[in-house]
């Protein structure tokens, strides 16, 4: 963490709501109230959520590191999610229920608590409060309820809606034209006042999977109020961040606006809104059809390493679409094991270095931190950032292959391990991955003990035998091949 003196630097970030950068200031000193809209759990998650989940997750970092206090609130849509103006089968937890033969509770369950295991398989922290849109029902009936008294909203006999004219300032978020909105709205419903209205609340055909009572119909929410109710519950009638990726823009993060801010009278709603960028594969955009729908866990099954999807996702700006191929990944990966191998160094040589202290070197290092933080307070430019981390690499394997002093590389060590793992989010899984290594090359030295036992070098094989038990393993023979274990 910064200390006082080095945090008196201006951090910009630019806001979707503005189109320029501006100094951030919070609402409220010390403090960053931040909201990330979440998924919609009908399915299992994807590299695009990854990649927007991931590059909040190195912005509240960042926040922390510069001494904020973050409350981070990131939802999870289990209802409401509609896919246009119309009903029957449109509601995304619906498809979800029907592609597996189960209640929409049921894949809700399944899908939400395999996100929260993925989150936590990148090595994404976990926010301060995660609610469902189910357990927001009662606030949603109070925001309408508001809506309605205030005249920003009418009861039609499919639903409730919100009146766009009755907000002045709708479109100012997405710079969307009034005349423009109709071209936005698949099969308008007929009752509403405008086509560009949308819904607050759907009324319920009979045997919908979604009922609730309320004072005016049965029915269920829309897809954008939950955001706006949870939003405000968790931290505020007006808040400093409301991020995600740039398709919710329109209408998603339009209609959290007018909802909010017409209810409250407040503001603006929020302070600064960031946008993430659109994932492609290969050039492509993602798609089950194209056969280039990637999960989050086919991709660690295939890199297994999650940390070298960080530093694919940490090589652009947050702001940027980014293209995710195989290339890129060789490219991250290797990226990765240059900074593990300058971890391992400094290790090595604060082990077994001289006792000796460069401060010439040490305060290079030091202006290289400087250069990296200040990318970072340039609207947490990443690239930049990692480009000086890896000449951070460059100069410190240069100096110890020639200096071995075990007090410049504590220092400096310090310094590397602070920056990769409190702003980056690198050397989560450092222990995990030297385990998997270890146990990498123990299995091969047991298949070169079996090819010396198959050619009669007992006495060879043998030797590796106890020399493992020395070490702590035991290895014994079976009919299936060699069994080992970490004796106690």
């Amino acid at each position: 963490m910064l200390s006082m003196k080095e945090n008196r630097k201006v951090l910009r970030v630019y806001n979707t709501l503005t189109k320029r950068k501006e100094e951030f200031i919070p609402l409220e000193e010390g403090i960053v109230k931040i909201y990330v809209c979440g998924p919609t759990v009908y399915d299992s998650a994807h590299i695009g959520h990854a990649r927007t989940y991931l590059a909040f997750d190195v912005i509240i970092r960042f926040f922390e590191y510069l001494g904020y206090r973050v409350k981070y609130v990131r939802n999870i849509t289990d209802v409401g999610h509609l896919r246009g103006e119309a009903l029957e089968g449109e509601d995304k937890m619906i498809l979800g229920a029907k592609r597996e033969r189960k209640t929409v509770w049921e894949v809700a369950d399944k899908y939400m608590m395999q996100f929260f295991k993925d989150m936590d398989l990148l090595g994404i922290r976990r926010p301060d409060y995660q609610p469902k849109a189910s357990q927001m029902i009662p606030e949603m009936i109070k925001l309408i309820d508001g809506l309605l008294k205030k005249g920003y909203a009418y009861i039609t006999e499919t639903g409730i809606y919100f009146d766009v004219s009755k907000f002045e300032d709708y479109g100012k978020l997405s710079g969307i034209k009034r005349e423009e909105l109709i071209k936005h709205r698949v099969e308008p419903d007929p009752t509403k006042r405008n086509p560009a209205d949308f819904a607050l609340w759907k009324k319920a055909p009979e045997n919908y999977p979604f009922r609730w009572e309320t004072p005016w119909m049965v029915g269920f929410p829309g897809w954008h109020i939950e955001c706006t109710v949870m939003a405000m519950k968790f931290l505020g009638e007006q808040i400093d961040i409301h991020g995600g990726a740039k398709d919710l823009i329109f209408p998603h993060h339009e209609n959290e606006i007018a909802q909010a801010e017409a209810y409250t009278g407040k503001k603006p709603f929020v302070k600064y809104w960031l946008h993430t960028g659109w994932l492609t594969v290969e050039g492509q955009k993602m798609s089950k059809s194209l056969g280039n729908y990637i999960t989050i866990r086919e991709m660690l099954r295939k890199w297994k390493n999650p940390e070298i999807f960080r530093i694919f996702v940490i090589s652009s700006h947050y702001r940027s679409d980014i293209d995710y191929s195989d290339e890129k990944m060789e490219e991250a990966k290797e990226k990765l094991e240059r900074i593990y191998r300058t971890l391992e160094l400094l290790e090595e040589i604060e082990r077994t270095g001289v006792e000796e202290f460069n401060e010439e070197f040490y305060n290079r290092i030091l202006e290289l931190k400087g250069e990296l933080i200040n990318a970072m307070l340039d609207d947490f430019n990443t690239p930049k950032a990692l480009g000086v981390y890896l000449e951070m690499c460059k100069e410190i394997n240069k100096y110890f292959s020639e200096k071995k002093e075990k007090g410049t590389a504590k220092k400096v060590r310090e310094i590397f391990f602070e920056l990769g793992n409190k702003i980056f989010g690198i050397f989560q899984f450092k222990k995990e991955i030297k385990e998997e290594l270890m146990e990498k090359v123990l299995n091969l030295l047991l298949k070169v003990r079996e090819e010396l036992r198959k050619r009669k070098m007992y006495e060879l094989s043998d030797e590796i035998r106890s020399k493992l038990r020395e070490l702590g393993i035991e290895v014994w023979d079976t009919p299936e091949g060699p069994k080992w274990r970490i004796r106690s």
